[in-house]
């Protein structure tokens, strides 16, 4: 790649006698008046002149990628011929999206954002190069283009790698591995990274692009570090470490992940290491509305910041519904049983550029800026063909508010047709006919010029290559998975996945049963593995989450002491994957069971539990959960052993887990209608008074009825299920039968605590237990009540203060550190603007921390902003809210720009709440500071 100064001694001089003429050839005041009223008719202009001598650097191609975290695990479920309409979208050449390089994920059994994906290497020595469906993909893509490159990225591992250790001979040897399953299939892999994210180890690197070369994989590219631009400094520091990566790849390097794109960067020392500069991963944003933001990440990534190739994330949203990116990518697949799919703007996006472009051919620096030198009004670049031969000039006007024209010519040998051919793309509009539309051929005036007239919110092409093509394949409607529905794997093939299961953490494989003939599921992954996301049990989803009243069964083999689990009612699923909405039945071979609620904060409630006949291991049983209204109902091996009632999901797919990592397996899985449960029992919970003081008491009241037809409950037990801290001056009470239309109620006398952290709001629970048709079941209720908080003094720091409630969109809250990852304490110091600060909060949006003031402070002051342990990426607002009302909301703030300083006057505000807001599609690295956050209140 030869690499050119824009900013040449020659274009300064040649700037300098344009200024000299503008002042010396000004016109007088009438010829001034004449061109004002011109001006005010004609819209601004911008005149290029593509020269085929002009210089500029190497095109290295736009791709996506397929993986960081199981965006791509239905398209392989996909039936024909739609599956195949989708890939041609995709890849085929003159199509769709005419990808020019694929990234794929290197399976490591951990999820990654969206799902795990399956190692080729379990464990030492298993290695298989069929797993997973990467392969698939990658052949798929090479059928349809042979030239498109392939790059490979881990973004985890497992966890026999170097006993854990990512950056470990182990690692090396297992991409190694996977370069010799790729050569199986016939795949040859242009460019390799180490770990998604996870920075960099010199040695590592060094270690890694010598195996290439002692392997036979010489013409295989290192990237570096697919993180931040930071390696990039140790690079120009350290020749042995620079000569190990041939190209330097930064993540998100246009205003952060999911940013608007306005602008991009990259760094003195990135340029210094006169290696290629990627966008290695960019994007994060909805298949439509991302769509001005991922052109606008191509022209302007190579306009701010001499990047060379772009690689959006992901390829496709080919997964379930409710999960953190569910439309985020090029196209949206997540239906393969009816086989419903859509085409995002963001593909038709893409085709302008890869359809009129190839890498290698040559970005021409003269004839590539801001339309009227202003990036208000849109970007353009123009590259021409290796030879000579053909040009394009790819315009975006996606920030524009008004029209514009623009005049192109053509010089230095480069071609001057009759007709020069434009594509267009209006990504303002939803409409799929404003998608990669011909617009007439544009033919030279008598200038020799060509003219184009340029609207808002569009992506033009003007091209000597041809006109390009669009596919007109479209799918059918969406429909629901139906019901029964059933699955044994005996007719998957060995080392799959089971059709429509989709890996949220750990590999489920069919494998050969244990125990039994026929072919099971068993998880593989036997130990934790090297995490990218957080950890949680090792599970997997499947089906359709309009799914409402239904039982899901599965046989089951326990091979060690830890719980299964089933799924029922699984909806949205926030990061990192253990926070899953839905219910949870666990049981364990020792008849250990429970059923609990799951929460998209990664809250895993029991609601009841208790001990049943010991299933043993090493052998089959079957489990099942029942949802019935709001009756969910377990059983073992055909016995209903418990039923309890809750209200908090009404519908959502299944799933199959393992509290932890061991190869269970499970087979036969089965999903029916339910048959229509009774009307259930109720139990109304009251307070009185609401309100309770520190150390005072509160009457709780429940009052059970049995509805009119229900069956009689017998055995009737109310207990009190406080909050901690709490304490009841009597225990439960036995009531007996309750006939149906009967009622029956018990009271206790409740005292609240008196510890400074007492939360401010409480929730007095009471449980009744009771037989109904020879299941034990169990009725739940509750009562709000508010324990109020004493009000801060003096000048006081918010993070010395207690929190009533907090929420926080990646780990805990932390006082007086970042936010870090998602342990508690595991931030560092504050850090704003090169600034920092020993006193504040670490947070992540979308967070909310409340903070009881009692009317007795005046002022809140804080600085708020990006902390700088995410780098450049991030993009957050903040509000202060008083008692419902917000009383400020700092400006958009993005990774590496500027802190903003926060002053309210919170006079007479009860209840103060410090939120943190996303930004955009998503909320990946958005780790703010309420930094120095203070209160001014009055004396005690």
């Amino acid at each position: 790649m030869s690499r050119t100064s824009r900013t040449s001694g020659v274009s300064r001089l040649l700037a300098l006698f344009a200024l000299l003429a503008s002042v010396l050839l000004a016109p007088g005041p009438a010829a001034r008046a004449a061109t004002a009223a011109t001006a005010a008719a004609d819209p601004p202009s911008t005149a290029i002149t593509v020269d085929g001598h002009a210089t500029g650097l190497t095109f290295d191609g736009i791709g996506a990628e397929s993986g960081g975290g199981g965006n791509s695990r239905l398209l392989m479920d996909y039936p024909e011929p739609e599956r195949s309409r989708i890939l041609d979208y995709l890849f085929k050449p003159g199509y769709g999206a005419d990808l020019q390089i694929l990234k794929v994920e290197i399976g490591g059994d951990t999820n990654s954002t969206d799902g795990a994906e399956p190692s080729h290497e379990h464990t030492r020595g298993d290695l298989d190069c069929n797993r997973g469906y990467e392969w698939w993909i990658m052949e798929q893509a090479k059928a349809r283009n042979p030239h498109i490159k392939i790059y490979g990225l881990a973004w985890g591992a497992p966890g026999w790698i170097g006993n854990g250790d990512f950056w470990s001979q182990d690692m090396v040897d297992y991409l190694m591995d996977w370069l010799g399953c790729a050569a199986t299939h016939h795949i040859g892999v242009d460019y390799l990274g180490g770990w998604n994210e996870r920075g960099w180890d010199k040695a590592w690197y060094e270690n890694l692009h010598a195996a290439l070369r002692s392997h036979g994989y010489a013409t295989t590219q290192v990237v570096g570090a697919d993180s931040g631009w930071d390696v990039a400094d140790d690079m120009v520091a350290d020749k042995k470490f620079a000569d190990s990566i041939d190209i330097v790849g930064a993540h998100y390097p246009c205003q952060g992940d999911g940013g608007p794109a306005l602008s991009c960067s990259t760094t003195a020392n990135a340029k210094a290491t006169g290696k290629p500069l990627w966008a290695s991963e960019n994007g994060s944003q909805d298949d439509n509305t991302g769509a001005p933001a991922l052109i606008r990440s191509i022209t302007r990534g190579y306009l701010d910041a001499d990047m060379t190739a772009y690689l959006n994330w992901p390829l496709i949203a080919a997964l379930y519904p409710g999960m953190p990116y569910e439309t985020t990518g090029l196209a949206v697949a997540n239906s393969p049983w009816s086989g419903a799919y859509s085409l995002g703007k963001s593909l038709w996006a893409t085709a302008q550029v890869t359809q009129f472009t190839r890498p290698g051919w040559r970005f021409l620096d003269s004839a590539s800026g801001y339309l009227g030198g202003d990036r208000a009004n849109g970007s353009y670049v123009s590259l021409r063909s290796p030879g000579g031969d053909a040009f394009s000039t790819i315009v975006e006007t996606t920030t524009a508010t008004a029209d514009q024209h623009l005049s192109l010519a053509t010089a230095g040998g480069l071609p001057h047709p009759a007709a020069l051919q434009v594509r267009e793309t209006d990504v303002s509009s939803a409409a799929a006919p404003d998608n990669f539309t011909r617009l007439p051929d544009l033919t030279p005036g008598s200038d020799g010029r060509y003219s184009l007239d340029l609207k808002p919110g569009r992506v033009y092409t003007l091209t000597t290559v041809g006109a390009g093509g669009k596919g007109t394949a479209a799918g059918p409607a969406a429909h629901g998975l139906r019901l029964p529905y059933a699955d044994s794997y005996d007719q998957d093939r060995t080392g799959s996945e089971a059709r429509y299961l989709a890996d949220m953490q750990g590999a489920f494989e069919v494998r050969p049963c244990t125990g039994r003939g026929g072919q099971c599921l068993r998880q593989m992954a036997p130990v934790k593995p090297i995490e990218w996301n957080d950890d949680s049990d090792a599970y997997a989803l499947l089906g359709d989450r309009t799914w409402k009243d239904y039982t899901v069964s599965t046989d089951v083999r326990m091979a060690g002491d830890a719980p299964v689990e089933l799924w029922g009612r699984a909806g949205d699923q926030q990061r990192p994957q253990s926070h899953q909405a839905g219910y949870l039945y666990r049981i364990d071979a020792k008849g250990n069971w429970s059923i609990s609620r799951s929460d998209t904060d990664g809250t895993i409630t029991k609601i009841v539990g208790g001990t049943t006949r010991a299933p043993g291991l090493d052998s089959w049983h079957r489990i099942g959960l029942t949802m019935d209204g709001t009756t969910l109902t377990a059983s073992v091996d055909g016995r209903r052993i418990a039923a309890v009632d809750d209200s908090a999901y009404r519908s959502g797919s299944v799933g199959i887990g393992i509290v932890g990592y061991q190869t269970d397996e499970f087979d036969n899985l089965r999903i029916t209608p339910a048959s229509g449960a009774p009307a259930p029992a109720t139990l109304a919970v009251k307070a009185d008074p609401t309100t309770v003081q520190r150390g005072a008491s509160t009457t709780l009241t429940a009052t059970f009825a049995v509805p009119a037809g229900g069956p009689t409950a017998t055995g009737l037990t109310l207990a009190p299920d406080l909050p901690t801290g709490w304490k009841a001056a009597s225990g439960p009470v036995r009531l007996g039968t309750v006939k149906p239309g009967g009622t029956a109620t018990a009271s206790w006398q409740v005292t609240a605590p008196t510890a400074l952290d007492t939360p401010l709001d409480h929730r007095l629970g009471v449980v009744a237990t009771y037989g109904r048709d020879a299941v034990p079941h169990w009725t739940t209720g509750g009562t709000p009540v508010t324990v109020p908080i004493p009000p801060p003094t003096g000048d006081v720091y918010v993070s010395d203060l207690a929190f009533p409630a907090t929420t926080n969109g990646w780990g805990p809250v932390e006082r007086d550190t970042s936010n870090g990852e998602q342990a508690a304490g595991d931030g560092l110091p504050l850090t704003l603007a090169g600034t920092v600060y020993k006193k504040g909060l670490g947070v992540h949006a979308i967070g909310d921390v409340t903070v009881y003031l009692g009317g007795n402070c005046t002022r809140f002051t804080a600085v708020t902003g990006i902390d700088a342990e995410v780098g450049n990426a991030g993009d957050v607002t903040f509000t202060v809210r008083g008692d419902g009302k917000d009383l400020v909301t700092t400006p958009e703030l993005v990774g590496g720009g500027p802190a903003q300083p926060v002053s309210v006057d919170v006079t007479g505000v009860q209840k103060l709440d410090l939120m943190i807001n996303q930004v955009g599609d998503n909320n990946a690295h958005d780790h703010g500071d309420w930094a120095d956050a203070k209160l001014t209140c009055a004396s005690g």
